[in-house]
Parts: C-alpha cells; sequence; structure tokens
C-alpha cells in the first residue's frame, strides 16, 4: 500500500523525463492525477497512457512563469478532479556556458523557470487549500538537485535556482507550518532522462560518470519511493525537510 491512493496529485513540468515518470508513479499508486506542463501535445499522449492502465488522468496548460497561467491551471484542474492535495513541482530548465558569457536573458529565464515558478505553483497551491479548510492535508514537493548544495560547472544559473528552491522548500515550510501545510524538497543528483542521455553517451559524459563512487547514473525511477513518502501519511511530521537522492555522487 502506498499511501496516496485517493489524493489529487498536480505534476509541473510533465511533458518528459522526472515530470512524467512521476505521473506514472501516482497513477499507479492510485492517485489522480492532473499532468501540466506547456507541450500539451506531449501530454495528451501521457494521459492516454495513464488511462490506459486504469488511473483517473487529465492534462492542462501551464507555463510556471506566469501567475495567470498558474492560476488557470488550478482552475481547470480543480474543475477536472476537484481540490488538489498533492504538488509535484517540477518544471525546470538548464543553461549551460561560462559566467562571463551566458545572456543575461537566459539566466534570467532559467530563474524565472526554476525559483519564481516553483514559487508561483507552491503560493497557489497554499492559498486554495487554506480558503477551502483543507491545508492540513495539503503536500507540496518541490525538486530542487544536488546542485543546490554542489557546484556543477558551468551551470552558474542552474546552481543558483536550485539553491534558491531548497531555502525557499524551507522558508515555506516555516510559514505554512501552523496550518499543517508540508513542503518539502528533493535534490536529486544524476539521472538518465532524454534531456541529458546523449551527454550520457558521449566521452565527456562517460567520464564525470567514472569519477563518480559508483560508476553510475541513477534510473528514471530513482525518486518514486520518496516522492511516494512525502505524499503519504507516514510523512505527517516531516516539512521544511531537504532530501538528497544522489547515490553519492558528490561524495
Amino acid at each position: 500500500m502506498s499511501g496516496v491512493q485517493g489524493r489529487k496529485v498536480l505534476v509541473t513540468g510533465a511533458s518528459s523525463g522526472l515530470g512524467a515518470q512521476f505521473a506514472r508513479t501516482f497513477a499507479k499508486a492510485g492517485a489522480a492525477v492532473v499532468v501540466a506542463a506547456r507541450r500539451t501535445d506531449r501530454l495528451a499522449a501521457l494521459v492516454d497512457e495513464l488511462r490506459a492502465g486504469g488511473a483517473t488522468a487529465h492534462a492542462v496548460a501551464l507555463d510556471v512563469e506566469q501567475e495567470a497561467s498558474v492560476i488557470a491551471a488550478y482552475d481547470e484542474a480543480e474543475r477536472l478532479i476537484g481540490g488538489i492535495d498533492t504538488v509535484l513541482n517540477n518544471a525546470g530548465m538548464n543553461a549551460v556556458g561560462l559566467s562571463v558569457e551566458i545572456p543575461i536573458e537566459e539566466f534570467d529565464k532559467v530563474f524565472a523557470v526554476n525559483s519564481r515558478g516553483v514559487f508561483l505553483v507552491a503560493r497557489e497551491a497554499a492559498r486554495r487549500a487554506l480558503k477551502a479548510g483543507r491545508a492540513a492535508d495539503l503536500r507540496i514537493i518541490n525538486i530542487a538537485s544536488m546542485a543546490a548544495f554542489h557546484v556543477i560547472p558551468g551551470a552558474v544559473a542552474y546552481n543558483g535556482s536550485k539553491a534558491a528552491v531548497a531555502m525557499m522548500t524551507k522558508s515555506l515550510a516555516r510559514e505554512w507550518a501552523k496550518s499543517g501545510i508540508n513542503v518539502n524538497a528533493i535534490c536529486p543528483g544524476y539521472i538518465e532522462t532524454e534531456i541529458n542521455s546523449d551527454w550520457l553517451a558521449e566521452e565527456g559524459g562517460k567520464k564525470m560518470v567514472a569519477r563518480f563512487p559508483r560508476k553510475r547514473v541513477m534510473p528514471i525511477d530513482a525518486l518514486d519511493g520518496i516522492a511516494l513518502y512525502l505524499a503519504s501519511p507516514a510523512s505527517a511530521s516531516v516539512t521544511g525537510g531537504i532530501f538528497p537522492i544522489d547515490d553519492g555522487q558528490p561524495l
């Protein structure tokens, strides 16, 4: 028993990678799932897959940078399955380049998605739960990165934005503690997804993995257990937690 049966879950950044994996995991565990992203064509295929497995699944368009889009996405999610009680705040992006060369527009974009977007999605969930008198049942799970604590070279904006997510998580957890809302963050290490699979297959990626203590990257399902735990009754007393799930990569 996963403890998330019947929960109503919003997954952002669900058009690929970890977001799609979270959606599959929670749907399989008996949750009703709303997947959200800008690429709605990818969401339609995922919803079809989840429904074929017997799950309650829907898709909504969401641009986490835009407050109006966040509000509209929650409005639609509530229309489809009722009030959201679990948020997988997963949308994110990267921009690779030396600090002296990265265009400021790219720097700002990374923070807009990775930090501001996380805040907007979490805040809207809390606002609605508080207004509806169901705050004590709300679980917000922010996806940060081991880059919040360990420098990934050539990724200054990504590193900074994920560090912001970690501290934001603790700040929101403290602010909302009396209401019963739980806010936690997962900080993954390298996980093979479609975004980085080509890099990992190249010589540079292979050399990086060879330096890891366990000489491997994590599989796509590496975060399933911690995500299910943080959404379940078993974690009722867990808030403000920052959970590195990194296979010892930065050791």
